[in-house]
């Protein structure tokens, strides 16, 4: 027995060295600049649905070649028919997660991990929070959609066209109740509010909370087909969120509200989620 198990270990070694021998460097090139694309694609899905369905996809292939290996014809082929109309339906199912990796390489954000501060990204980021400070206080509800490297001209277009320095005040009185704008979206460009009124696209996820009104399922919905970054003030409640990469984070006061808000720019390679796991760490 031992002699046996001695003469595979010599084979599997003979046949590893035997591999090494065929690669070159451009084959350790190739490998890594896949393995580079494969880890920009996982860090794109890891946290969407996006990953629940490969999982899902990773077992049906993998109970298919366990079918084969079995012999079992019949379920094996209904299996191999599945998992090929899987991935002739893929585009359509994963077309919020391509479009906004196709955009990402559009816009070299691919290969981009960071990006400078705007010298008046502070004081816009002061604004921001003490107007969505005093809208909550007085439970006016608002929804503001901070634009980022990915341009907003299509929701933009859908408001009234407003070309305004971005101060707490402005903000606070295009959402006061009754007022020809008071429903729709603001639009910040920069330091600019470049429109308001604006109509945002609902989600059609099925997983959010009932509490969660028309004005968190439209930020939502757009921060899943762009990476702008939205703040909602509930109307009912006067709770303060963020919407980013469809996730929301609620029940925000203002120091989280600006801990999220001042790396926005700074470090863009982390998403909502990683900047409140810091910012929680660094509390404790």
């Amino acid at each position: 027995m031992s002699f046996g198990v001695f003469d595979f270990l010599m084979h599997f070694q003979l046949q590893f060295h035997g591999m090494l021998s065929t690669i070159g460097v451009l084959d350790v090139i190739d490998i890594l600049i896949i393995t580079f694309i494969l880890y920009k694609i996982y860090v794109m899905v890891k946290d969407t649905r996006a990953i629940t369905l490969l999982k899902g996809v990773g077992v049906l292939i993998v109970i298919t070649a366990i079918a084969t290996w079995l012999n079992l014809h019949s379920t094996s082929w209904l299996l191999q028919r599945t998992v090929t109309l899987l991935f002739v339906a893929m585009p359509i199912v994963f077309q919020p997660e391509l479009r906004r990796a196709l955009e990402h390489i559009g816009q070299g954000r691919f290969l981009k991990t960071t990006t400078n501060l705007n010298y008046d990204t502070r004081s816009v980021v002061d604004e921001l929070v003490k107007a969505s400070k005093n809208l909550s206080a007085t439970k006016t509800g608002a929804l503001i959609v901070i634009e980022r490297d990915m341009r907003l001209n299509d929701i933009s277009s859908t408001g009234v066209p407003i070309d305004g320095l971005v101060t707490a005040e402005f903000l606070i009185n295009i959402f006061v109740k009754n007022t020809p704008l008071h429903d729709g979206a603001v639009v910040i460009r920069e330091n600019r509010v470049i429109a308001a009124g604006c109509l945002l696209p609902l989600t059609e996820s099925r997983d959010l909370s009932t509490e969660l009104g028309t004005r968190h399922r439209s930020a939502i919905g757009l921060s899943e087909q762009c990476d702008a970054l939205i703040i909602i003030v509930s109307e009912e409640t006067g709770t303060i969120s963020v919407a980013e990469e469809g996730h929301i984070m609620r029940h925000l006061d203002s120091d989280t509200l600006k801990a999220v808000l001042m790396p926005l720019y700074e470090v863009e390679q982390h998403g909502l989620f990683d900047r409140f796991d810091f910012l929680t760490r660094k509390r404790k």
